[in-house]
């Protein structure tokens, strides 16, 4: 997962990110990694549409983002 969030800072790509909040609560998000500490990440929000920080520990899932439709059919 690391190695995601590093590659997504330094080429500025957005990920699609799967968290679950202190409370239990599962939100799905789509952000921008803004920077990566020891046990945090800071990162856009396009969900909340502000800068927002996510615990690592809390982060189920992580994947690049494909804006629907982006998908090329193959025959």
């Amino acid at each position: 997962m690391n190695g995601v969030l590093r590659r997504a800072l330094e080429e500025k790509q957005q990920l699609e990110l799967i968290y679950m909040a202190d409370q239990g609560k599962i939100s799905q998000r789509v952000i921008r990694v803004v920077s990566i500490k020891e046990e945090t990440i800071l990162a856009y929000c396009y969900t909340r549409k502000t800068v927002r920080s996510f615990k690592l520990a809390n982060i189920l899932s992580v994947t690049p983002y494909k804006k629907r439709g982006q998908y090329k059919k193959t025959l």
